[in-house]
């Protein structure tokens, strides 16, 4: 048999681990951490991830694990909305509910080795490198010029036992910050972002959980109830890093996958979507295809496609975390707003 070695127990290297034809390979997942996590945020399923989470065959459980997101909009910080979204069909799952699912779902031919990779593996297989922002993988395999980019914001993130009114959800744009709001299963899911310069490493939530409820002390009604309410154990805190343009996601017998190979800003929330659709996109290429005919094929249809919503997340986050160009962004939206109520009007009125 084949054998394949997936750096990296997350969301994409499990994804790949299901996928993968067990009477064809032999697959190996090295993950650093024992346990799954028990706080994770919120994650949009989008209809390519939701074909991807079909494949797997977790879709149906997927979501009865999640409420659907409806509608939200995109607010001033005090709270007025400016655009209105219909999501569709689109739900709303926590990372813990997902990982749990995708952990289920591996094969029990797949091996588990627990512990910290600090090299390739050396089994002289092909090696997937699903192991993040700091992958070893890409880094030993690509150089150190390929290494994670810390950027100048931060991210926290938590979680409600109590519901969120659908008059609320939505993101909320201030001067240089964010604020997001969403249902989730037996609650609320809320998130915050910002330019700090905390940490990068070894951050502590609740002395960030207080800078942010003094940062948004001004911002809308449900901003500084959620903050009030959150706690540190409820929460999760990091800087965000993103990953330099690759030529190619192959490199030898060395393919990446998911954030090792395009971390992006969180401002499309198309990360973890874009892991699951490489996963299965890798896995079905490789148990159809030669090996080599597989990687040239994947790194192909996906480089692509990520890159170019990568820069679409780093143009939208400029856009949402404004700061000097704040005022013009919120009257160009506000004139957006305006135009559309009076479209709204003449329709109504025609009808």
């Amino acid at each position: 048999m084949e054998t394949i070695s997936i750096v990296g127990g997350g969301i994409a290297g499990l994804a790949l681990a299901t996928c993968l034809d067990p009477d064809r390979f032999q697959v190996t997942v090295y993950e650093k951490r024992p346990e799954l996590p028990a706080v994770g945020n919120a994650l949009g399923m989008w209809p390519n991830a939701q074909r991807a989470l079909a494949r797997l065959g977790i879709l149906d459980e997927a979501k009865a694990a999640s409420p659907v997101i409806g509608s939200g909009s995109v607010r001033d910080a005090q709270g007025k909305p400016w655009i209105t979204v219909d999501a569709g069909d689109m739900f709303g799952i926590s990372r813990v509910d997902l990982l749990q699912l995708l952990n289920a779902a591996v094969p029990g031919t797949v091996r588990r080795v627990t512990g910290n990779v600090r090299g390739i593996p050396g089994d002289g297989g092909l090696v997937v490198g699903a192991d993040g922002v700091h992958s070893v993988v890409r880094r030993e395999a690509w150089g150190a010029a390929t290494d994670a980019r810390l950027t100048p914001y931060l991210a926290l993130r938590g979680t409600l036992p109590t519901s969120v009114s659908q008059d609320e959800v939505g993101e909320y744009w201030g001067r240089g910050d964010l604020f997001g709001m969403a249902a989730a299963r037996g609650g609320s899911f809320w998130y915050a972002s910002y330019r700090s310069g905390a940490g990068p490493y070894g951050i502590d939530a609740a002395s960030v959980l207080d800078q942010a409820r003094e940062r948004y002390a001004t911002h809308a009604p449900a901003i500084r109830r959620t903050l009030a309410a959150a706690t540190p154990e409820e929460c999760l805190v990091q800087r965000l890093w993103t990953v330099p343009r690759l030529g190619s996601y192959v490199r030898g017998r060395n393919v990446l996958i998911g954030d090792a190979a395009h971390a992006m800003m969180p401002t499309l929330g198309r990360g973890a979507c874009e892991s699951l659709v490489d996963a299965v996109t890798l896995g079905d290429l490789l148990n159809t295809l030669p090996e080599a005919q597989a990687l040239r094929s994947y790194s192909r249809q996906r480089r692509l496609r990520t890159r170019a919503l990568s820069l679409a997340s780093s143009a939208m986050g400029r856009i949402a975390l404004a700061e000097g160009a704040q005022p013009l962004r919120d009257r160009l939206l506000g004139l957006a707003r305006r135009r559309n109520s009076r479209a709204a009007v003449v329709r109504g009125s025609a009808g």
